[in-house]
This record gives C-alpha cells, sequence and structure tokens, in this order.
C-alpha cells in the first residue's frame, strides 16, 4: 500500500511500501517518528481515506469506506457538549429497540454509573475519555482503531484508562490497533508492535510482545524490549 498527498506539482510521499496483517482479536499498537504519516495511515485502515496503490481488506472484504464494524477512538475526543453521558453513547444506538438498556450497560462497563445525566462540562478528560470508550464499545464494533487516545492525558489518568481497557478487553473480543507515541504504553497493551520509519514511511520492526497480563513494565524483561524499540527509533 502507498500513499503520496498533492499540493500543485508537488508531491509529498507519506506512506511508502506498507503491508500488514492482523489476527482476529490481535491488540498491535504502530509506533513512529512525528510527522511519519501515522494518522493517515489510521485513516486509510478505518476507510477514511484510500490509498493510491493496494487495498485494505477486513475479512477479505474491500474497505473503502468507514464501517460501523469499525469504530475510531482518537486524541482529540468527539464528546457532544450538548448531550448527557447517556445520550453521547445513545447516539449511535438508533438502530437498536433496546438501546436505553445499552447505553446504560457500557456506561457501567466503564465505570460512569451514576454520571448518566451529567454534561461534559461536568466531567473530568479521564471521564470524557471513559465516555468515548463506552460509546465505542456500545455499537459492538469488530475492530477499534485508537489514535493516541490517551495523550492527552496526564501519566496517572492514561495508565488508569489503559489498565481500564484491557479490564474491558478482557471481558469482550476486539481487534485493536493503537497509534501511540508512548513505547512504554505499547508494551502494556499490546500483542505486537510495529515501528515505522521517517516518511514515506513503512515497517522498520516488529516486536513481540510476550508477557501475560498483568503486565509489569518495570520488569527488567519488560525495559529490556523497550531499549530495543527505543533503538530502533534512534533514540538509544
Amino acid at each position: 500500500m502507498r500513499k503520496s498527498f498533492r499540493n500543485g506539482a508537488i508531491v509529498l510521499p507519506v506512506i511508502g511500501d506498507f503491508g500488514l496483517e492482523v489476527g482476529d482479536g490481535e491488540f498491535v499498537a504502530i509506533i513512529g517518528p512525528s510527522g511519519c504519516g501515522k494518522t493517515t495511515l489510521l485513516n486509510i485502515l478505518a476507510g477514511f481515506d484510500r490509498p493510491d496503490e493496494g487495498e485494505v481488506r477486513v475479512d477479505g472484504v474491500v474497505r473503502s469506506e468507514p464501517s460501523p464494524k469499525g469504530i475510531v477512538i482518537s486524541q482529540q475526543g468527539s464528546v457532544f457538549p450538548w448531550l448527557t453521558v447517556k445520550q453521547n453513547v445513545m447516539f449511535g444506538l438508533s438502530d437498536y429497540a433496546d438501546r436505553h438498556a445499552l447505553a446504560g450497560h457500557y456506561i457501567d462497563i466503564v465505570g460512569l454509573k451514576g454520571f448518566e445525566h451529567s454534561y461534559p462540562y461536568e466531567l473530568s478528560g479521564g471521564m470524557l475519555k471513559r465516555v468515548e470508550m463506552a460509546r465505542a464499545l456500545a455499537v459492538k464494533p469488530e475492530i477499534l482503531y485508537m489514535d493516541e487516545p490517551f495523550g492527552a492525558l496526564d501519566a496517572l489518568t492514561g495508565l488508569r484508562m489503559r489498565l481500564e481497557l484491557l479490564r474491558i478487553l478482557s471481558e469482550e473480543r476486539h481487534t485493536c490497533l493503537l497509534i501511540t507515541h508512548n513505547v512504554e504504553e505499547a508494551i502494556h497493551v499490546a500483542d505486537r508492535i510495529l515501528v515505522l520509519t521517517q516518511r514515506p514511511t513503512f515497517v522498520q520492526a516488529v516486536f513481540e510482545v510476550p508477557f501475560a497480563h498483568p503486565r509489569d513494565v518495570s520488569s527488567a524483561a519488560a525495559q529490556k524490549l523497550k531499549v530495543a524499540i527505543l533503538h530502533q527509533l534512534g533514540l538509544s
């Protein structure tokens, strides 16, 4: 797969010769230098953009547009400020007769029971991210596409959200693709980590994460893996 952007006569190659295969239920983290094309890549994988060459297939079917089977959780956030927590979670559930029960179920799962009628301005940053997570999970996606979902949170809240995500994934099976700059975060959650090159980006290295959950990212083995990844990024 390849992707370039044009500005008049100038062509900017963003994604080089890129290939990726993800297994059902696998959690893959993608790390790379700033500006290497990670978000562009995720947009293509999620169906919001198209490659110049190649194609994206999900279960053998070409994906050329967004699908309710794949939901994006981004760093910027997408909670509607004029809707309550429950109304936000119900937003994508108009076709479900039991949408109230579904919304309540996922609000409970992410730990927001009691805040159903609160508005976003009444919630903390971590709670807003929980609302996004509940809304994403409520439509029962097969794939979660996450673009720096916890990047705007402080370190402690980000850790809590990672633990919450892992707890949910232990109960509900989803295939996950995570874009992150945080090597420790990738080691904490992923089954496999891809390190990308500078633009035009391609996969420079692949690391399997052999540690069972719950993981101790401060262990000697985890730190050794972190050093190896940082070396591929030119940071050690």
